[in-house]
């Protein structure tokens, strides 16, 4: 009789648990997940794995939706979460360097403070935030100047993907016109 009562309750959402929940709306700016080796986990499950897994970036991925992004949506000189919602997070399988800087495996977040001609990429210890709002510089571990490249055409979505570039891996990162790589040596 214990036993029914209890799960009365819980049926009737006493201990907090609702009937029917509702799951949030579709964000306008999906989260997304790159690799290196690119596609790792389907290459895992596919037995082709070629080489070890050595890095992760999280990331969402804001719209262009006929703005201009960099200097107006994404201020220049202003710090930046590196796509939208979260903060944009690279996790390391692998000790690497970035630059001169050896950097420990691990999960550390990404912000960047974009310019015309550059884009100064910083690596954080800070992890599990939203947006750049408790962005404290007294955690950073490093951080680059990057040469910004004109992308060609217009990149609508935000995207970042790892290439394999001689000795390094880059993670390359675009969005309306321009793009920057950002060199992993591990």
């Amino acid at each position: 009789m214990k036993q029914l009562i209890i799960a009365s309750f819980c049926l009737l959402g006493v201990f907090g648990v609702q009937a029917q929940g509702k799951f949030p709306p579709v964000d306008k700016s999906p989260l997304d997940i790159s690799f290196y080796p690119n596609n790792y986990p389907i290459l895992k499950i596919q037995d082709k794995v070629s080489e070890p897994l050595l890095a992760r970036v999280i990331y969402s991925r804001p719209q262009k939706n006929g703005r201009r992004v960099f200097g107006e949506l994404v201020e220049y000189g202003s710090v930046w979460r590196l796509g939208a919602n979260e903060a944009t997070e690279l996790e390391l399988f692998k000790d690497a360097k970035i630059g001169n800087v050896k950097i420990k495996k691990g999960r550390y977040t990404l912000y960047a403070i974009p310019t015309e001609s550059k884009w100064t990429l910083i690596l954080n210890r800070e992890t599990d935030t939203w947006g750049a709002f408790k962005y404290d510089s007294k955690k950073d571990v490093t951080r680059i100047d990057l040469p910004v490249q004109a992308s060609g055409d217009a990149i609508e979505s935000f995207g970042m993907y790892f290439e394999k570039n001689n000795n390094a891996v880059h993670l390359v990162m675009g969005w309306d016109d321009v793009m920057v790589r950002l060199p992993l040596v591990f």
